[in-house]
Parts: structure tokens; sequence; C-alpha cells
């Protein structure tokens, strides 16, 4: 709509200052042509709104025009509560800073829109790291997220899980993300990525660095999570599923489910190892069609289970037996 459209060029000027009419074409995914109407619009209501020529121009609000937060739609109240994550902000040493924000955001809002987020806020929970895994505490979480604020250097003692375990590293952090309840931190040189809950130890230093003008922390861990996962599956099973069962990760499914409701898939896995301790927690609700060796590794050990709990409980085995 025209209106909700008008109200984000004025939230992204307010926000980011002076900006092109193709900028704001970009981000509103409108033609340039479109931007040039609205910004007459804007001018016309009296929005001190102007637009400078030249290779450095753009479009922007006159020195402290500050819009208001009567623009918000319900949807967009109830998202905005929705989003809050009480968890890690305390995590990160922010607490009470979020819940102050927070307030305020509550304090402007109309009546009926402050209704509307006490209504989500009161019914939904985000509560992100899934059952029977510990939150992984990370008692340098706040000194590393000062030092991305600040651009600066940290000296910390890493462990990592192959040999020499403890090493040393000087990181330039550019960003933190919260992944499945565990914090990470992409920090130059490469840039590289590490778990916080990770860092032995940690010294703070004043030595500043320069945080690359086109690092894109959502685009970079994107890319990551891709290439881990392309690196992590090494190989792919096929398999029968029966009839609602579901595996956790990227499946393929093969043509349509037979007269029995069985269905072929194709599963990435890691090795044969992982994916024959994966697929035995699902019992008889699953059969490995290929590669020959995971179903031979799998065969072997439903003989062994068959010949244990074929004899009375604590006869020793068969000789040759397990």
């Amino acid at each position: 709509m025209k209106s909700s459209r008008l109200v984000s060029i004025l939230l992204l000027l307010q926000t980011r200052g002076r900006m092109t009419a193709a900028q704001l074409a970009g981000e509103l995914e409108v033609s340039v042509r479109t931007v040039y109407r609205d910004v007459e619009a804007l001018g016309a209501a009296g929005v001190p709104l102007y637009g400078d020529a030249g290779h450095a121009g753009g479009y922007r609000l006159l020195d402290g025009y500050r819009t208001r937060l009567t623009g918000l739609t319900a949807d967009e109240a109830e998202a905005l509560f929705l989003a809050g994550v009480p968890g890690p902000a305390a995590q990160l040493g922010l607490g009470p800073v979020l819940a102050a924000a927070q307030l305020k955001v509550r304090a402007a809002l109309p009546a009926e829109l402050r209704a509307h987020a006490d209504r989500i806020s009161g019914r939904f929970h985000l509560d992100a790291p899934g059952w029977y895994t510990e939150v992984a505490q990370a008692p340098y979480l706040p000194a590393v997220a000062d030092a991305v604020w600040n651009n600066r250097v940290l000296d910390v003692v890493y462990r990592r899980w192959r040999t020499p375990t403890d090493v040393e590293r000087r990181l330039e952090p550019y960003g933190l993300v919260l992944k499945a309840g565990r914090w990470y931190v992409v920090a130059g040189p490469g840039p590289r990525t590490y778990r916080v809950d990770q860092i032995l130890h940690l010294t703070p230093t004043s030595e500043a660095f320069d945080r690359p003008d086109d690092f894109d922390l959502a685009a970079h861990w994107t890319a990551y999570q891709r290439d881990f996962h392309a690196r992590l599956y090494r190989t792919e099973a096929l398999v029968r599923l029966a009839p609602g069962v579901t595996l956790p990760r990227p499946t393929t499914i093969e043509g349509p489910a037979d007269e029995h409701g069985w269905t072929v898939a194709r599963v990435p896995v890691e090795s044969i190892e992982h994916a024959h301790d994966e697929f035995l927690r699902l019992g008889a609700d699953i059969e490995v069609l290929g590669p020959p060796e995971l179903r031979d590794r799998i065969a072997r050990t439903v003989a062994e289970l068959a010949e244990r709990y074929g004899r009375p409980p604590g006869n020793p085995p068969r000789p040759g037996g397990n």
C-alpha cells in the first residue's frame, strides 16, 4: 500500500540519513519512478524532505525531524514484541536495556496497538534451544560483544576439536550469531567462525581494527552454513521410511508413497558410522536400501541384537556370537 510505503521511506531516511532514489527503490522493491512520486507526495504533505543533486546526492530529512510510531500496523506491533529475546539479551548484558526499550516503544504506541502488543507478548514466548540440550555457558560473551561493538582486537585462548586443542588466537570480531542456543563470533582475519563458549581465556586490548565496509553478517552466516553442510554430508543414503516418519535433515523424496504408505528418500549422511547410529534409532520404521556397506553394517547389528535377545536374559552368547 502507498501509505505504508511512505512511512517506510520516512523511517529509512530517519535511520540511515541520506539515501538515493535508487537505494530507496531497492529497499522497497519498487521502481525509481515510484520513489520520485512518493517523495513528491511526502513534500506536498509538509514533510521537510530535501533532495541533493550530484555524485554524493540523495534525499534526506531536515536535521532534527523525527516521525512518530503511528505508522505501525497491528501486525507490526505484534511482531515487534514477539521478536523480544530476553534470554540472549541478558547473556549479552543488555537485559535492562531491552526492557527499557520495550517500555518506551509500548508507551509511544497508540492505545489500540498497545493492546495488540500486550496480547502477543502474553501469549507467545520464544525459547530457541531444543529439549535435552543445555544452553552453553559463555562467560566471555559480554566482553566479546563489547569488542564487536567497539571494533577492538581480542587475544584469546581457544579450544578446538583437533590437536593441538588449545590454541592462541588474535581476533578481530565482526559480529555475533546465536544459533540453537549457542553463540558464535565471526572474526577476522579470514573471517572465521568461533564458538564463544570454547574461549578458555580472553584478554581485551586497546587496539582498534577496521571492520570491512562490505561485510554482511547475515549473508556471511548463510554462506557459512551452506558450506558447512556441504563439507559435513559427504555421501548419501537411499532409505524407505514408514508413514509419518521424518528425518531431522534435508531429504529428497523419490516418487509417491507405495500402497502401504512407505516412501523412498535420499538422505545426506556424514559417514557410514553416523548414519548407522542415527537410522537404528528409528527401529523398524526405516529400511536402508543403499549404499551396500551401510545396509550390511546395519544388518550385522540387527543380527547381533536378534541373537542376544533370542536367548534367556543373562545367558552367555553362543561360541562365535557377541
